[in-house]
């Protein structure tokens, strides 16, 4: 069991891509700390990681949009600090307007969580791996950090923000033992696209019609594989699409 024991640290752990980190870690041996807003699906999903894994999960009621929040969320035991992972996954896209007819909500949601709650939480964690000398952070960003598309300005440039913060942290964070991976999903189909649209599921099912769309277990493989790697070793970037997907504006679809 290649995380046998270690301690991983999940946020938007609740759903998709974060559940399925969580998933794969606890099938790999690791004790879990899972953050996410919704407490009650937490709690169902650390029975279930029990029941299949005898998982021990310590679980975190967190919005990480507040920097107050998340201070007071990780006042944890300190055996729980000894965290030999954190998976920043906790992100979203919310509206899809061209920038003349944004709405100020949707750009406030993505920008609170998608780079200021990365923040907080990192600087809370990093502290505690830098007592030990060792850790990684996989920070899960996206495509849309590494290109634009039409009406998606604010996701993308949180993501761009998100891709360099990877780059900063590896540069701040050299010689203390500790390494950080940037994880960039092309199109996946969880419940992004679902937030995305505000709960239309039929314009989110659209997103992914006549293609093979990643799904969370593949992105989870990807981060179980740089969790995995010798104390030497560090991978740091990783872009992982669909076959059908060859940029952010271009996918093959049989329709």
């Amino acid at each position: 069991m290649k995380m046998k024991n270690k301690i991983v640290m999940v946020t938007g752990a609740s759903a998709g891509i974060g559940q399925a980190c969580a998933e794969i870690f606890a099938e790999n041996g690791a004790k879990l700390i899972l953050l996410a807003r919704r407490k009650e699906k937490l709690e169902e999903f650390a029975q279930l990681l029990n029941t299949k894994y005898g998982t021990e999960s310590l679980l975190i009621e967190c919005d990480v949009r507040s920097a107050e929040n998340v201070a007071s969320a990780l006042e944890i035991d300190e055996k729980w600090r000894k965290v030999d992972v954190l998976i920043n996954n906790a992100g979203l896209a919310s509206g899809m307007s061209k920038i003349q007819d944004g709405d100020l909500q949707d750009w406030e949601a993505m920008i609170d969580t998608n780079i200021k709650g990365l923040l907080y939480v990192s600087k809370i964690v990093i502290n505690w791996m830098l007592k030990e000398n060792s850790g990684l952070i996989i920070n899960i960003a996206s495509l849309a950090g590494r290109e634009v598309y039409p009406a998606g300005n604010v996701y993308c440039a949180t993501k761009h923000a998100v891709r360099a913060l990877s780059r900063a942290m590896t540069m701040d964070l050299n010689g203390t033992g500790i390494k950080v991976t940037n994880l960039d999903p092309g199109l996946a189909e969880t419940e992004f696209s679902i937030v995305r649209f505000h709960g239309n599921t039929e314009a989110a099912k659209k997103v992914y019609d006549g293609f093979e769309p990643l799904i969370g277990r593949d992105v989870a493989e990807a981060a179980l594989f740089c969790a995995s790697r010798p104390p030497h070793v560090c991978i740091q970037d990783i872009l992982i699409t669909p076959v059908a997907q060859a940029s952010t504006t271009m996918v093959h679809r049989k329709i």
